[in-house]
């Protein structure tokens, strides 16, 4: 995340300039703008968005969306994958998705990008759990791993074929090397 330096701002005062490229996110009265996506990035988000989607969608159980603005506890954050449980949308009246959340993402996940710090990342996760969200990804591309996040719990490092948490009403088996598999791209892939 890069820092853009401004006068402190509100919610409502930054919730009203327009969008950037890539996403701007309001913590702490600060506006920081998030790092342009690298490759492996942008193929573990989109995989892992489908991977969740294909078992979650057609039940009707949950939807994850690929960078949607989150407003809630006075931040305004842009994780690089949301998952909202079903009955967290809100639709409006034609049956489709309204454009704004204020809610805490009921998952969030991060995909740590090469030179970005770990630490902010894992500020917002818990920002989010400490506003109702139930589960934390923090992936990390370069030693392979993923921190899991859930509320009143040690958070806790997966790799290789360990299975990873999910929310609790989806069926998914799920493990590091299965998402990091994606990124070889034309080779024989793990599938979830």
């Amino acid at each position: 995340m890069v820092a853009t330096p401004t006068k402190s701002l509100t919610l409502s005062e930054f919730l009203a300039l327009p969008e950037t490229k890539p996403a701007s996110e309001f913590l702490d009265g600060k506006i920081i703008q998030k790092l342009m996506p690298k490759r492996k990035h942008s193929i573990i988000q989109s995989e892992l968005c489908t991977a969740i989607n294909q078992v979650a969608k057609p039940l009707k159980i949950a939807y994850a969306f690929p960078e949607l603005r989150c407003t809630f506890g006075d931040r305004s954050l842009v994780p690089d994958l949301v998952v909202l449980e079903w009955q967290t949308i809100e639709f409006d009246p034609e049956g489709e998705p309204t454009d704004d959340v204020f809610v805490a993402p009921d998952w969030t996940i991060e995909i740590l990008s090469p030179n970005q710090s770990a630490n902010p990342v894992i500020d917002k996760i818990l920002h989010c759990l400490n506003h109702g969200t139930r589960l934390g990804w923090l992936i990390d591309t370069s030693d392979r791993s993923i921190l899991t996040f859930s509320p009143n719990q040690t958070p806790r490092l997966y790799a290789d074929e360990q299975p990873l948490p999910i929310l609790d009403k989806l069926i998914l088996l799920i493990t590091p090397i299965q998402i990091f598999s994606w990124l070889k791209l034309g080779q024989d892939q793990t599938s979830p």
